[in-house]
């Protein structure tokens, strides 16, 4: 990783990462050769990532003809516009950020309990707070759907919150945030380290 400064290496906060976000990008290889990147609802889920689909399908045939993946997921924060800074060039513009990247191999579960597990982690992920009846192998649902389970090699993660900037331009960008009072200003500011009250 070029930026080592945004580097992420706590477990912990890796899990948070994937488990603060429901959508995922898988990227196979396809029959030209060409990457093949999917949006897909996930869940990591003791160690691994899983999601369903349909029985058929191009990822399913790449899957096949070659397991090698990479799965992303990314949670955008504040966007640094030209407001903070008027005198900053436009091209120096700025997102913040937390993502995951994970490289590994799929493979399409076999029905049995390694599929209705997964299938219940999915749905206690997407659901939360739902009383649902578990979902079972006698389920017409589970019956016309494929999980698909992503064993990682390697994982990397990293928050871009301008960590290399000074404290005086970290709590003045803090404040602007404040003060904007964008979608996701306040998670940024948090994310920062600083109290958005």
């Amino acid at each position: 990783m070029r930026r080592k400064h945004c580097q992420i290496t706590d477990y912990q906060e890796i899990e948070r990462i994937l488990g603060s976000t429901t959508i995922g990008r898988l990227a196979t290889i396809g029959a030209d050769g060409y990457p093949y990147v999917t949006p897909v609802n996930f869940v990591f889920y003791e160690g691994k990532i899983y999601f369903h689909c349909a029985t058929e399908g191009e990822k399913l045939d790449n899957l096949t003809r070659d397991p090698k993946v990479c799965f992303e997921v990314d949670i955008p924060l504040a966007y640094i516009d030209a407001g903070f800074d008027p005198e900053r060039p436009i091209c120096r513009l700025h997102q913040l950020f937390h993502c995951v990247i994970l490289r590994g191999e799929g493979r399409v579960l076999p029905d049995g309990p390694e599929k209705v597990a997964a299938l219940n982690a999915l749905v206690a992920k997407h659901e939360p707070g739902l009383e649902f009846e578990p979902i079972n192998e006698e389920m017409p649902a589970y019956r016309i759907c494929k999980v698909v389970e992503v064993t990682p090699v390697s994982i990397s993660a990293k928050s871009d919150l301008w960590q290399k900037k000074t404290p005086e331009v970290r709590l003045a960008l803090a404040q602007y945030l404040k003060a904007r009072n964008r979608v996701g200003d306040l998670e940024t500011i948090k994310a920062m380290g600083f109290d958005p009250e």
